[in-house]
């Protein structure tokens, strides 16, 4: 009896950690150049909770990457760029928005590495995102000698937290964009991606000139939980 008592309280508390669901919530982004994998940080909530609710709409479904900058970001999610009126050939993109902004939320812990998912935004005092408008990191490697005239000039004298540096030393990034735009998601797979889409052609607004389109769809639970499990998240 006590035997079958320990394994029925065994298998109700996995089927509750079950129920609960996944810790992380991932989306996927495909185009012609190929497929990756985002984990939004549950530390940006607003920022999260946001693009799932688009995601959700099919928001983003056939908008472009319309600016697109190698060994730095390629960025998208302007509404405009589906409009086919708008987004004629050689049109510049990037002013289109959902009439919102989602505040900002700066992390220490979050920064410009290679492959994050970060907010796209206007010059704003209060540094608030757009509300649809973001970018992925593909960035570059950098030397203490070049993060360190960072710190002195684009970085106002702050300094780079030493794990930051070797991370910006070894896998790259974009280090003077930290604490001025929300990163709020980082690619687990696919960053070839994002290194295809950097290198294409483009005209003098940074717009590739064969169009990059995208569709972006939330992971099930399921595979979120298998990623869980996976990355160790």
């Amino acid at each position: 009896m006590k035997k079958l008592f320990t394994t029925g309280l065994l298998l109700l508390v996995l089927v509750s950690a079950f129920a609960k669901g996944p810790r992380n919530q991932y989306v996927r982004i495909k185009t012609s150049f190929g497929v990756c994998i985002i984990r939004l940080y549950n530390e940006t909530p607003k920022h999260r909770d946001n693009f799932i609710k688009l995601v959700k709409k099919g928001f983003y479904n056939g908008t472009l990457f319309h600016r697109v900058i190698q060994n730095f970001m390629i960025q998208g999610g302007d509404p405009d760029s589906k409009d086919s009126l708008k987004a004629k050939p050689g049109a510049e993109l990037g002013n289109g928005d959902v009439g919102y902004t989602v505040p900002a939320e700066f992390r220490d812990s979050l920064f410009h590495k290679r492959g994050v998912l970060a907010a796209a935004r206007d010059d704003n005092p209060a540094k608030a995102s757009s509300g649809c408008q973001f970018y992925i990191v593909e960035g570059k490697r950098f030397t203490d000698g070049k993060l360190d005239t960072l710190e002195q000039t684009k970085l106002k004298g702050r300094k780079i937290p030493a794990w930051q540096r070797e991370y910006y030393k070894t896998v790259g990034g974009v280090p003077h964009l930290d604490q001025n735009y929300t990163v709020y998601g980082e690619v687990v797979t696919g960053i070839d991606m994002v290194d295809r889409i950097a290198a294409v052609k483009k005209d003098a607004n940074d717009r590739p000139l064969a169009d990059v389109a995208m569709t972006i769809e939330l992971l099930s639970k399921k595979e979120c939980r298998q990623l869980d499990e996976i990355l160790g998240r």
